[in-house]
């Protein structure tokens, strides 16, 4: 299996992140908008397909601290990312990018583990390739910072940026908070295969910004409000969206501050990639790389009661390695 030669670029803009890191703090916060983009609403509230994979009891543990070889790695130990995309499928990544902030701050998914993504959904014959997220500063602003825009183009992905039309009422059903709420739409027109891929990070009102969280990127609206139910709403995103795969990146994870962060003092070496198809069991492992436990971020557990998964990660036989 081909590993994408990205890890040049990556010294380059690590190098250059110092510099640049206040003055890209700064502008993102002159550009946070609460409110998010508006929504373009429809008679008819809808809902995102189920795109998980029919094996939902896999995770793979995989240590080293080179992103683009843990994340193949990764993938390899559940079997190959023909396992998951199938030639023709059209793929859509979920990104984290919510932060007009450059990708050493780890904030937002890394450029390197993304293009390596991509390379291997094109490896097992991908039609297309879309990486997506409805970021909380100027999206444009977003997607260039943190690398991402560089990674889809060099890449061979489009990047679809979030805009009033884009957005459509959702409904989950047995949700309490998600219903008629105006969600991203039009980036997963004809889309077969969905992965969710984050940063593992601190989150001063969720405890851990992983997975499952990842998904409030797909929300508009004020959705600032589902603050305050974050253990409820978390798991209603997780019903909402069932992605085929999802990919944790803990090369490098945010132990304070976070979800924003702003200093390379609030990092930690941890050298650990995680995938699965379980998200609850992927986030579940993923606290143990925080120092954190279940009873720290109730709304794993609250996932895990609803059904959406395990966290007992070990009783799915994580599959590890090393990169």
């Amino acid at each position: 299996m081909t590993v994408p030669q990205t890890r040049r670029d990556f010294i380059k803009r690590t190098a250059q992140a110092g510099a640049i890191a206040a003055a890209a703090t700064a502008v993102g916060l002159w550009r946070r908008d609460e409110a998010g983009p508006a929504a373009s609403h429809s008679a008819k509230s809808e809902s995102y397909p189920d795109f998980s994979h029919a094996d939902r009891k896999l995770i793979s543990i995989v240590r080293g601290g080179d992103r683009a070889k843990s994340v193949c790695k990764a993938i390899e130990l559940l079997g190959g990312m023909d396992k998951f995309i199938q030639p023709g499928d059209r793929v859509l990544i979920k990104v984290n990018a919510a932060f007009a902030m450059p990708a050493a701050l780890g904030a937002t998914t890394h450029p390197e583990m993304l293009a390596a993504v991509i390379m291997l959904c094109h490896e097992a014959g991908a039609k297309s390739v879309r990486v997506s997220d409805n970021p909380i500063n100027d999206p444009a602003s977003c997607f260039r910072l943190t690398g991402i825009e560089q990674a889809c183009a060099e890449n061979g992905a489009q990047l679809v940026l979030p805009s009033a039309g884009a957005f459509r009422p959702v409904t989950v059903e047995g949700a309490t908070l998600i219903r008629d709420w105006p969600a991203l739409w039009t980036p997963f027109d004809g889309v077969t295969k969905v992965i969710g891929l984050a940063p593992v990070k601190d989150h001063h009102r969720a405890g851990a910004s992983l997975s499952m969280k990842n998904w409030y990127g797909l929300t508009g609206g004020r959705r600032n409000i589902f603050h305050q139910h974050i253990h409820t709403f978390i798991p209603e995103l997780a019903r909402m969206m069932r992605p085929t795969l999802v990919v944790l990146d803990g090369t490098t994870a945010m132990m304070t501050n976070g979800p924003t962060g702003g200093s390379l003092s609030d990092l930690k070496a941890t050298n650990t990639v995680i995938a699965s198809t379980d998200q609850v069991a992927a986030d579940a492992f993923a606290l143990t790389l925080l120092g954190r436990n279940i009873s720290d971020v109730p709304y794993i557990a609250n996932a895990a009661a609803a059904g959406l998964g395990t966290v007992d990660y070990e009783s799915l036989k994580p599959r590890r390695g090393d990169a």
